[in-house]
This record gives C-alpha cells, sequence and structure tokens, in this order.
C-alpha cells in the first residue's frame, strides 16, 4: 500500500504538475523580442470538414482573423453531402488565403481523413502544418503566432531542430454532468500527454491543436504505416515520430483551441471508444508508460481497501476505538494514506486548471471520475466495437 501511494504521488508530481510548472515559468521568464514579421515563417492551417457547414459558417471566420503575417487556410471537404462547399466557396470570394480541396464521396480507403490530410499536406504553401478542426474555435486572434512559438525554441548544440507542436484542447462548459465529464477527462488527459512531453516523453497529440513540419510528415512517410488504423491520424502518427528532441509543447492560454462536447454520455461513449481503439498500435514503452499509472492506482484503491477491512477483522474492537494497538495503526495508515493521496491529486489538479483559466473540480467530483473513468476505459478495451469510417 506505501509503495503503491509513492508511486501514484511521484505520478503526479513530476507528470501531471509538469503544465502548472510550466506556466509558472512561462510567467516569470522575461518575454524576449517580437520576431520581425520578415521573419516569421509562413503556416498552413488544415481542417477537415464532413458535412459541417453549420461549424463553418460559425467558427472558419476566427481562422481568418488570425493576427499572423503569412499562412493560408485550408479546408478538405472530405465527401460532405451538405453545403460544406457552398460555405467554403462563399468564404473564398473574400479571402484569397482560404483555399479548397476535397476527397470524393465514396472514396475507398480505409480512413478518408487521413487521405484527407495528406491531400492538404501535397497542397499546403508552407512548411508549418497547423491542424484543427471544423468545430474548433480558438481562443484568440494570437493563435498561430502561439502555436508557431513552440518552433523557435532556443536550440543547443546537441538538439535537433522542433518538427512537433503539440497543443491543448480543451472544451466549451455548459451544464450537465455528461460535460463536466467530458472536461474532467479532457483536462486529464492533456496534463498526462502534455506533462508527459514536458518531461521528455512525448507519446500523443490532438488534432485539434497540433502542428508539425510538412517536410517530417512527407519524409517519415506520413500515414503510410497507420492505414489499417481508421483512427489515429494524430494521437497514434505523434506516437510514431515523436520524440524528445523534436517535439515541444505551448501551453498558453492563447495557444487554446476550444471545441463543444458531445452532448449524450453514448456520443462520448462513441468518441472515447474511437480515440482508444488505436492505443494497441502504439509504441511498446507508451504502452507501458500509459498501463503503469491505472495499473498503480487501482491496486492502491485495492490495498487501501484490503488493509482496513483486513485491521477491521483481526482485531474488531479496532472499529469501536476501545484499545489502541498495532491494528488500529494499521487502520489509521491505511485512511491516511488515501486522504493525501486524494488531497494531493485535487490540488494537483485544480492548481493546473487555475492556471490554465478553466474551471476547478470538487473534491468528490474528482474522486468519482477517478475511480469510474478507469474502468470505463477498460470496459471500452476489452469490449471490442465496429470502427467507423470517419
Amino acid at each position: 500500500m506505501l509503495l503503491l501511494f509513492v508511486a501514484q504521488v511521484y505520478w503526479y508530481a513530476r507528470y501531471m504538475a509538469a503544465v502548472a510548472r510550466r506556466i509558472r515559468r512561462d510567467k516569470k521568464s522575461v518575454s524576449q523580442e517580437q520576431s520581425e514579421p520578415s521573419d516569421l515563417p509562413g503556416v498552413s492551417v488544415v481542417l477537415c470538414a464532413h458535412n459541417e457547414s453549420e461549424n463553418l459558417s460559425q467558427y472558419l471566420q476566427a481562422l481568418l482573423t488570425q493576427d499572423y503575417p503569412l499562412y493560408e487556410v485550408i479546408v478538405v471537404d472530405d465527401g460532405s453531402e451538405d453545403d460544406t462547399r457552398a460555405v467554403i466557396e462563399r468564404y473564398m470570394t473574400h479571402d484569397s488565403r482560404l483555399r479548397m480541396t476535397f476527397v470524393p464521396y465514396g472514396a475507398r480507403v480505409g480512413s478518408t481523413k487521413k487521405l484527407a490530410l495528406t491531400l492538404a499536406a501535397k497542397a499546403a504553401q508552407y512548411d508549418y502544418l497547423l491542424l484543427t478542426d471544423a468545430d474548433c474555435c480558438p481562443e484568440s486572434n494570437q493563435w498561430i503566432a502561439q502555436m508557431m512559438k513552440g518552433f523557435q525554441r532556443p536550440m543547443t548544440n546537441d538538439q535537433l531542430p522542433t518538427d512537433i507542436v503539440l497543443g491543448f484542447s480543451p472544451y466549451f462548459e455548459e451544464k450537465g454532468h455528461v460535460n463536466r465529464l467530458v472536461r474532467f477527462d479532457t483536462l486529464f488527459n492533456g496534463l498526462h500527454y502534455l506533462g508527459a512531453a514536458i518531461c521528455g516523453h512525448p507519446y500523443m497529440g490532438v488534432g485539434r491543436n497540433l502542428a508539425y513540419r510538412k517536410s517530417m510528415f512527407f519524409e517519415s512517410g506520413g500515414f503510410t504505416q497507420l492505414m489499417t488504423n481508421k483512427a489515429g491520424d494524430d494521437d497514434l502518427f505523434v506516437n510514431h515520430v515523436a520524440t524528445r528532441q523534436n517535439t515541444a509543447v505551448v501551453v498558453s492560454r492563447e495557444s487554446y483551441m476550444w471545441s463543444p462536447s458531445k452532448k449524450t454520455f453514448k456520443e462520448w461513449w462513441q468518441q472515447k471508444r474511437r480515440h482508444l481503439s488505436v492505443s494497441p498500435a502504439y509504441r511498446e514503452q507508451t504502452k507501458l508508460r500509459l498501463a503503469l499509472e491505472p495499473l498503480t492506482r487501482g491496486l492502491f484503491y485495492a490495498a487501501v481497501i484490503a488493509t482496513i477491512v483486513f485491521a477491521c477483522l483481526r482485531y474488531p474492537m479496532v472499529c469501536l476505538n476501545l484499545e489502541f494497538g498495532l491494528w488500529e495503526l494499521l487502520l489509521s495508515a491505511a485512511v491516511g494514506v488515501f486522504l493525501i493521496r486524494w488531497i494531493v491529486q485535487t490540488a494537483i489538479l485544480n492548481t493546473s486548471a487555475r492556471r490554465m483559466g478553466l474551471r476547478r473540480f470538487s473534491m468528490f467530483s474528482i474522486l468519482w471520475f477517478d475511480i469510474s473513468l478507469p474502468l470505463v476505459n477498460l470496459w471500452m478495451l476489452i469490449v471490442p466495437k465496429k470502427q467507423t469510417k470517419w
């Protein structure tokens, strides 16, 4: 029980708190001089749209009004059957930076989104690709500028140029338990993969807010080795190509890309299953790292419960508090380490949320999600379901 407690606290202190430490460090660091507009590289913003006419009408303008001197926006119409193309063409008449390509309806490929992203990469004018989705809205007009700062980090003699920049994409806050569940899951996973990358172990990214070099994409083979997986155009690709040397993280508030969350538990369940479906294709080292945390978490809960039950059964008088002894001390230790972990967990998660400008969670909500979400994820992994084409 004590060993598992130490493992859990270490994991939270090292990885989950890394984002909060980075934000605090960035605020304390001396601001560097801004590059002249002529020094800033061109950027191709890429998004795929499958029946997204309403979202494009609502969010596309925010991408076309970014405060960045040299960029284009490429929208890939992925076999849409609604007015997606008409919406794109309407915007194109007013802004020459907007371009469009398409995947024909009914294209017979394993993943039309991977094909759509590949077509966009080939059509891109610039070497820097900044990915998002049609239903996403940037925090501000500084989104491109902030994400591009990840490519401009100071270089050391033994460091390679940055090829990948990981960003954060939270969900809009709305009423209801499903939205609270989605926001907690997003915060937890965001702190996990961003914190791991900050600590030198990048393993995934989120396609709603992800940047990489076009040259690196094609030199690494793009999605050639991933076409058997219908999902994984973001996390699985990053898992295969990201390293300690070529990956950077941007966590400034102005770099966020917001999205509306799923409205029902069923919709979130389907989305979550699709994301988890590619996890067996992760690198072996990544799978080991990802398995250690939920494993030690589950064993910790089991050890605490077993210790309490054993102490009560071994010395029933402990429960009545009539005599102090070894078993009462054991019972107190079990309750104590459980409370300490709970407090540490709550403090780190809520401190991170506060520094990121997100809503915090109550201790009891954190405890409930801490127990229920691993069980949900385990169920999704052991009960296979046919994946959708998108």
